[in-house]
Formats: structure tokens, C-alpha cells, sequence
């Protein structure tokens, strides 16, 4: 891995200061099944109805999520920090052991958080290469969401409830 540079150490230092929503990403299909802890993700429109996630290119997962070309985006309620840390890679509880807990609905043939605050899942309608990451636009194919659920954020590198009663 070669050494940061000065700007990118000062750009990591200052995003760590933006609140972001806390998400775990998941697919299933032909090239395997797997979920991430990712905050960059947002909506993008809603005619189409479609959301963006940016996923590292030097991450194993990447190409799972391309290859299956379906993702979803599970939104963490406040509770959920625990789930964000097994995704993250903190706990190394394996892939497998993840998917067998009694935590997942399917959505639109792929597995979602139950409990989630939202879950959206759909199939990459197209994808944009950005220096480290690729940028994944998906088409929204299925929607579900709780009402008053507190959030989770991630916030100077420590997560937070935030919201609906946190």
C-alpha cells in the first residue's frame, strides 16, 4: 500500500467530521453472497427511483457486487451498531456465519436487514470509476422502511444514535 499523501491525510481527517448514515450493502446471486458497512450512499432520484453507493475497487467485495449486478442498501436503525461492526470486519465473525442469523427478509431476491430503519434493493443501472471507488447507481426494484426508528450515524469515528426517540 504506498504512503498517503499530506492532502489526502487532511481529507481523511476532515470527512471523519461529516455525520453520514450508517449502511450495510448486500447481495446474493451467481458470484456469492455478501454484505459491507459503507456510509457513502445516498439518494440520487426519484423518477427513476434510484440510490448511489461507493464501494473501494480494492475491496473483495467490489466485484461481487458488480459481477451480481443487484445490491441492497439497509439503512441501520440506532440499535444496529453491532451489525455496522460485524460488516465493518472488527468482529471477523465469517461471511457465512452473518448470513445464517435470524436477521434477514428478502427483498426483491435479496437478503435485507429485518429490522433495518429502510431497505432499498434493486438491480446497478450503471456504474462510475472515481479515482479509488466505483460509484454504483441502482435502480430502486424494492422498498421497505419502519416510521419512528432512531438512525445511526457515524460521526468522528465513533457511531451514534440520532433521531426518533435515540
Amino acid at each position: 500500500m504506498t504512503e498517503l499523501s499530506p492532502q489526502q491525510l487532511e481529507f481523511r481527517q476532515a470527512m471523519s467530521n461529516l455525520a453520514a448514515a450508517v449502511h450495510v450493502v448486500t447481495t446474493d446471486g451467481p458470484h456469492g453472497r455478501l454484505g459491507i458497512t459503507v456510509s457513502a450512499a445516498c439518494s440520487v432520484t426519484d423518477a427513476p427511483p434510484t440510490f448511489l453507493v461507493c464501494i473501494n475497487r480494492s475491496s473483495s467485495a467490489h466485484d461481487i457486487f458488480s459481477d451480481n449486478g443487484r445490491l441492497a442498501l439497509n439503512v441501520l436503525a440506532g440499535d444496529q451498531e453491532e451489525l455496522a461492526r460485524h460488516f465493518s470486519g472488527q468482529t471477523r465473525v465469517p461471511m457465512d456465519e452473518r448470513f445464517a442469523w435470524d436477521i434477514w427478509e428478502d427483498l426483491a431476491g435479496i437478503p435485507t436487514v429485518r429490522e433495518a430503519r429502510v431497505a432499498l434493493a434493486g438491480r446497478i443501472a450503471s456504474r462510475i470509476e472515481q479515482g479509488t471507488h466505483t460509484i454504483f447507481l441502482v435502480r430502486v426494484e424494492g422498498i421497505r422502511h419502519r416510521e419512528n426508528t432512531p438512525g445511526l450515524v457515524y460521526d468522528s469515528r465513533a457511531f451514534h444514535a440520532i433521531g426518533a426517540a435515540a
